[in-house]
């Protein structure tokens, strides 16, 4: 039972396309419970507090309805929270700081679905869900482009003409408040200064690279999509537009769309597996290669984001191949050898956060990936400036 001090919580909802994480957050940032619904559609389940139940939700509404009767069973009523706070993937060219949800920012964030088909949409609906279940609950959200809307002009414009560019062709970024939790969590980590040229691996399912100076973005791979950049799980990464023409012209464009972000990536290479975990088990040539192809391009682009920060002192990993994957994290970092990177082998086996050897002149550090918590501090900090 939460303690009796905790009056003003902050609720957090990360809707995806059949999911919807959820948690709980004191004014200190302190997480009290969290959990998750998956399967929204079908056979459906909510996990809370270590708890999982079988529960059919239909769709988003009834999912949160679900999880807000999950919470009051908990002793965490809707009367307990003085805010909801909210991840919405894209922003577009007008939503780049976080915001308190209005009329008019809904209808900006529902602009937005045509730049993110995947995710916006089922963001947006958990938004006015709650709207409708909790008419007086003040919201906020944080979106996963902002950090990137420091880039310079000439890191996010294409070489197309205006007239395609007005249209919203350009480079956004993503990974956005899993970037901004690194940066808000690595000096207390470390103990000291945030270094002014960090390089952070944001490797998972989906993954991109940002360079960070002097705490903001320059640079990052993924561009108008996620599926630019590095190979992921089931997105290819980057790839020549000539070629996806081409796929387009062979395949029609729904049958391109899912191959290039559902069956391409780990899982096209390797014949089947997605998750770096299987693919680290498996001997075959091919799960070799996927393993291989992963880890080259992340040194490809590494390369050219240590030269839009013309240098590096420091790297981070954050996500869940980049927190858990040994193998993968001592491949790159060799790689970087020639940027003055130098691994403690014994450091990366035992899981210790700082992994650079005494003659490394980058830092090297690994970062747990708390986007629900970054969400929840801009939220607090609206708050607290009204």
């Amino acid at each position: 039972m939460p303690k009796a001090k905790d009056t003003a919580l902050i609720l957090v909802l990360n809707a995806g396309s059949s999911s919807i994480k959820f948690a709980v957050f004191d004014t200190d940032l302190r997480q009290e419970i969290g959990g998750i619904v998956e399967g929204i559609g079908g056979a459906s389940t909510i996990k809370i507090a270590d708890q999982s139940r079988a529960i059919p939700f239909i769709d988003h509404k009834s999912a949160l309805s679900g999880i807000l009767s999950s919470l009051a069973e908990h002793h965490y009523g809707l009367e307990r929270f003085s805010a909801a706070a909210h991840r919405v993937v894209h922003g577009g060219r007008k939503l780049t700081a976080p915001v308190r949800l209005t009329p008019d920012i809904r209808v900006e964030i529902g602009n937005c679905t045509p730049l993110a088909p995947l995710h916006n949409p089922h963001n947006l609906a958990a938004i006015n869900t709650l709207a409708e279940l909790a008419p007086d609950l003040p919201q906020y959200a944080s979106f996963d482009t902002s950090f990137h809307a420091s880039n310079p002009e000439v890191a996010t414009r294409y070489a197309i003409p205006r007239m395609i560019e007005t249209k919203g062709i350009r480079r956004y970024g993503f990974h956005g408040l899993s970037f901004s939790s690194l940066v808000r969590q690595l000096p207390h980590i470390s103990g000291e200064k945030l270094p002014s040229r960090l390089l952070a691996f944001h490797l998972g399912n989906g993954a991109s690279l940002c360079a960070i100076k002097n705490g903001q973005s320059v640079a990052t791979t993924m561009g108008y999509s996620p599926l630019d950049g590095l190979t992921m799980g089931t997105r290819s990464g980057g790839i020549d537009a000539n070629a996806v023409l081409r796929l387009v012209e062979d395949n029609g464009l729904l049958r391109t769309k899912a191959i290039l972000n559902h069956e391409s990536g780990l899982l096209g290479l390797s014949g089947g597996k997605s998750d770096m975990r299987n693919l680290m088990l498996d001997p075959s040539a091919d799960s070799a290669f996927a393993i291989e192809h992963f880890c080259y391009w992340s040194l490809r682009h590494a390369g050219s984001l240590i030269a839009a920060m013309e240098g590096l002192d420091a790297i981070a990993f954050t996500g869940g191949i980049g927190e858990n994957a040994l193998g993968v994290r001592a491949r790159i970092l060799r790689g970087l050898e020639w940027a003055g990177v130098r691994m403690n082998p014994d450091a990366n086996h035992s899981h210790k956060p700082r992994l650079q050897a005494e003659s490394s002149k980058v830092s090297i550090w690994v970062v747990p990936a708390r986007e629900e918590e970054t969400i929840a501090a801009d939220a607090l900090a609206l708050i607290q400036a009204q």
